[in-house]
């Protein structure tokens, strides 16, 4: 088990079910902006939201952000230490910093003496496209190996300044890459992990990426955070790390849509019925199973271990619960048939 660190109380490691993490892409310094965003974030899922400051005018912009926030706020520091200690006063909950790129070790202690008097943990951001050269010519390139060396540096530097409330990324767009190395540091040490398939893409082949890595990943029991990084709304990235927290079942706090694929037998459009039912159980907070099935062949059999559903006709279909025919719909009922069944669970 992972030690664990709290992020404006919410905890991560330790046990604890896995956090979900996004990223606003509004202008950090526009306030109302990113609060609208943070908030949207919040209503999908979100549990924890990380705003980039580029600038003075963005870390500046951070004590207003976080009045009104409905998430706690992790701050992206990049070179200039002197926006991690601006954010670090102005009540930032977390930091997300590599220590390799602000300055001297004097930086570094500056910025782990702020953190450890205000209580706010670091997260280390390893990215295997900006590996330090020394370690590029000692592995020959970017390997997984390489990133978790660089890790371990990172560690040791602000474990030199007493510091040791920690999380780890190592993050690379190459997801055997991205699996292999945290599966290499969760093996060599104890601080919790921040999952992440990098530069991942967009909404389908990003949330491929990241359903592979960091779904995998889960499966085995590593990760304690995540974050699925997509060329897409924020919000996006929420809807894909729940699907991708409840495929790899490590986390349910939502329906789960379970849909057969179209055949020969299939009389009904279940490709648009599917789609519909989807897009309806968004607004649905149980924990349950729904099935949308294509024929009554096997369809209530074959999804009897879900909750409830519907299985296809030709003009009509069945609403089923836990693998029970309760009765014959008409088609262009079903749906509103299926969610009136849902309330009553």
């Amino acid at each position: 088990m992972t030690k664990q660190i709290l992020v404006g109380g919410v905890p991560i490691g330790g046990g604890v079910p896995v956090t979900i993490q996004s990223m606003t892409n509004t202008r950090t310094d526009d306030v109302p902006a990113t609060l609208a965003q943070i908030r949207s974030l919040a209503a999908a899922g979100c549990d924890i939201v990380r705003c980039a400051v580029p600038d003075m005018a963005a870390a500046r912009a951070i004590g207003k952000i976080k009045e009104d926030s409905p998430l706690p706020v992790v701050v992206d520091i990049h070179f200039d230490y002197r926006l991690a200690l601006e954010c670090v006063a102005a009540g930032a909950d977390k930091v997300r910093i590599n220590p390799g790129n602000i300055g001297g070790e004097d930086r570094v202690k500056a910025v782990a003496a702020a953190c450890r008097a205000h209580h706010i943990p670091i997260r280390i951001g390893v990215n295997g496209g900006s590996l330090e050269k020394p370690l590029l010519a000692k592995y020959g390139g970017v390997c997984p190996e390489a990133m978790v060396e660089s890790a371990f540096g990172h560690i040791r530097l602000l474990n030199k300044f007493d510091f040791d409330d920690i999380c780890i990324s190592l993050k690379s767009s190459s997801v055997p890459m991205t699996m292999r190395a945290y599966q290499i540091m969760a093996q060599e040490s104890d601080y919790p992990l921040h999952l992440g398939v990098t530069e991942a893409g967009t909404v389908r082949m990003g949330t491929l990426k990241s359903a592979v890595g960091i779904g995998g990943l889960l499966a085995l029991g590593i990760g304690d955070t995540m974050r699925v990084s997509l060329s897409a709304d924020p919000v996006e990235e929420v809807y894909a790390a729940r699907d991708i927290l409840k495929a790899a079942g490590v986390r349910r706090d939502g329906p789960e849509l379970v849909s057969c694929p179209t055949c020969g037998r299939t009389k009904i459009d279940l490709i648009a019925l599917a789609n519909q039912v989807e897009a309806r159980l968004k607004a649905v907070d149980k924990p349950i199973t729904v099935a949308v099935m294509g024929c009554v062949v096997n369809g209530p059999g074959e999804a009897s271990h879900a909750d409830c559903g519907i299985a296809g006709g030709d003009g009509e279909g069945l609403l089923f619960k836990k693998g029970e025919i309760i009765k014959k719909v008409p088609q262009e009922r079903l749906v509103d048939e299926l969610f009136a069944l849902i309330d009553t669970l």
